[in-house]
């Protein structure tokens, strides 16, 4: 009976992973916005209007996140400062690494679809992004 429990158990855990495959990465450039935040204690926060955005640009192994500000023209505001990564492939996930004069951190992507993604930082916090429609108020 331990056994079939054991089974059952492994299969679950193993058939609910969502893996990323390296041709998967590509699908993280262009425009995100954060669309929930799940906390270490359970907790969720749903965001509906953001008034910045993430834009992501990966070649490769190594990006960069920028914030923009949407326009209600479609265009955005952003200024010259980026966040550079590198993705590291470990234990069969890939970790976005970022390092600065003031600080490194770690996310590790749990997610990857195409309309969304999810990346666990090192407090356990999990920030869910979908993929962000243009404003085009005429």
């Amino acid at each position: 009976m331990k056994y079939l429990l054991f089974c059952i158990s492994l299969f679950l855990v193993l058939g609910c992973t969502n893996n990323v495959s390296d041709k998967d990465i590509s699908l993280l450039n262009g425009y995100w916005e954060i669309a929930e935040v799940e906390f270490n204690d359970g907790q969720k926060k749903k965001y509906t209007v953001n008034p910045t955005i993430d834009y992501i640009q990966v070649k490769g192994l190594k990006g960069f996140k920028k914030k923009v500000h949407p326009k209600f023209n479609g265009s955005y505001d952003t200024s010259d400062d980026a966040e550079a990564f590198t993705l590291i492939k470990k234990d069969g996930s890939f970790i976005f690494s970022y390092k600065n004069s003031l600080s490194q951190w770690e996310e590790k992507l749990v997610q990857l679809k195409e309309d969304t993604f999810s990346v666990t930082n090192q407090d356990k916090i999990t920030y869910t992004y979908k993929r962000y429609k243009p404003l085009n108020i005429k």
